[in-house]
C-alpha cells in the first residue's frame, strides 16, 4: 500500500455559487474518464515542453486529480507536483486516486488560482485545464499562472472550444442538450468557447516562444467517453434548473433520447476541441546579469545559431531560456 499524498488546506474562495458542476462520485468518474481520454495528447504537450526529472509543477484547478499523474511520472522522485483546487471533496477524491496510483511526489492543496499559499515564482511549470471553461476570468487566470511561474519557466494552458462538439447523424435531443449545457456554463460565469482566446492572451501576457496545438476526442458506441454530454448535463443540472433552461422532466427525456442515439451503431461524436497553448516566462533582462530567482545565477549570455532552446534539466544543473528572440541565457541552478 502506497502512502496517500499529502493534503494541505487554505481558505476556500471559489464557491458552489460560481462553479457549475456538482461534486459527486459520478462527476469525479466523468472527470477521470475525461483525463484518461486526453492523456495521450496531454503527454505530447508535456513532452514538447520538456518536463523532466526535478521539475516543480503546479496543476491549477486539478479537481479529482487532473494531470498530476502525468506530471508525477515526468518529475520523478527529485521533483514536486502540487495539485491546487478550491473544493475539499474533489481533493479527497484526488487523494484516494493518487494513493492508489502511488504518486508519492504529489501534494494536494485547497485553494484557487487567485487566493492560495503557493510561493510566487515557485514553479518550473504551471498548468491549467478547463478552468476558464468553468469559471471564466480569462486574463486573470493567465496573470495568476504567470505570477506563480519562475523566470524562464513555462505556463501551459488547455481550454475548450465547443464549436466542434458535434454528433452524426444529427439528433434534436443532442443539439438541445449542447445548447443547454453551453448556456448553463455561461450563466455560471464560464465560457465553453474560451480556448480560441488563449493564444492571444498568452502573447499579450508577455509569454515568449508561445506554441499552439489542438486535439479532439472522437467517440462511438461503447467508448468510455461516449456519455460525455449526457453526464455533463446531469452534473450541471442544479444550474440548469436554477436558471430555467429546462425542466427536470424535459432533461430526463432529452438525456434518455440522447443516450439512445449515442448507443446506435452508426452514431459518432466529437468532443470539444482542446486548445493547448504554452510559452516561456521571460527572464528580467533589466536585472542582468542577475536573474531574480532564488537558487539561480547567470553563467553567460550568448547569441546561438538557433533562435531558442527548450532544454531544461534541473537535476543536471542547467537550463536554457531565451528572454528575447536570438538571445540565449545559460543559467545554473544551485541545490
Amino acid at each position: 500500500m502506497h502512502p496517500a499524498p499529502k493534503v494541505r488546506q487554505v481558505a476556500r474562495f471559489v464557491t458552489d455559487a460560481t462553479y457549475p458542476m456538482e461534486r459527486t462520485p459520478a462527476e469525479f468518474g466523468r472527470l477521470r474518464l475525461q483525463a484518461e481520454s486526453l492523456a495521450f495528447d496531454t503527454g505530447i504537450l508535456l513532452d514538447r515542453i520538456g518536463v523532466g526529472a526535478g521539475w516543480r509543477c503546479l496543476d491549477l484547478g486539478c479537481g479529482a486529480g487532473g494531470i498530476t499523474d502525468l506530471l508525477s511520472a515526468r518529475a520523478g522522485p527529485t521533483g514536486r507536483v502540487v495539485g491546487l483546487d478550491p473544493d475539499a471533496a474533489s481533493l479527497a477524491a484526488a487523494r484516494r486516486w493518487a494513493g492508489e496510483k502511488g504518486l508519492e511526489n504529489v501534494e494536494f492543496v485547497e485553494g484557487d488560482a487567485f487566493a492560495h499559499a503557493q510561493p510566487p515564482e515557485g514553479f518550473d511549470l504551471v498548468h491549467e485545464r478547463f478552468v476558464m471553461t468553468t469559471i471564466g476570468r480569462h486574463r486573470e487566470l493567465v496573470d495568476s499562472a504567470l505570477a506563480l511561474t519562475r523566470p524562464g519557466g513555462v505556463v501551459a494552458i488547455q481550454e475548450a472550444d465547443a464549436g466542434v462538439l458535434t454528433c452524426y447523424p444529427p439528433h434534436p435531443a443532442w443539439d438541445r442538450l449542447k445548447a443547454i449545457v453551453t448556456t448553463a456554463f455561461e450563466h455560471a460565469g464560464g465560457d465553453c468557447f474560451s480556448g480560441r482566446q488563449v493564444f492571444r492572451l498568452a502573447v499579450e501576457a508577455g509569454l515568449q516562444q508561445v506554441e499552439f496545438r489542438t486535439c479532439v476526442v472522437g467517440t462511438r458506441r461503447g467508448d468510455p467517453l461516449v456519455d460525455f454530454l449526457p453526464q455533463t448535463i446531469l452534473s450541471t443540472k442544479p444550474v440548469i434548473l436554477k436558471h430555467g433552461l429546462a425542466s427536470e422532466a424535459e432533461l430526463a427525456r432529452l438525456v434518455d433520447d440522447c443516450r439512445r442515439h449515442l448507443g446506435a451503431p452508426t452514431t459518432v461524436q466529437t468532443s470539444v476541441l482542446v486548445i493547448q497553448v504554452w510559452g516561456w516566462k521571460p527572464v528580467d533582462t533589466r536585472r542582468a546579469p542577475t536573474i531574480p530567482t532564488p537558487g539561480f545565477s547567470v553563467l553567460s549570455v550568448d547569441r546561438p545559431r538557433r533562435p531558442h532552446s527548450r532544454r531544461f534539466t534541473p537535476t543536471r544543473g542547467a537550463v536554457d531560456v531565451a528572454p528575447r528572440a536570438g538571445v540565449l541565457w545559460s543559467v545554473a541552478r544551485h541545490e
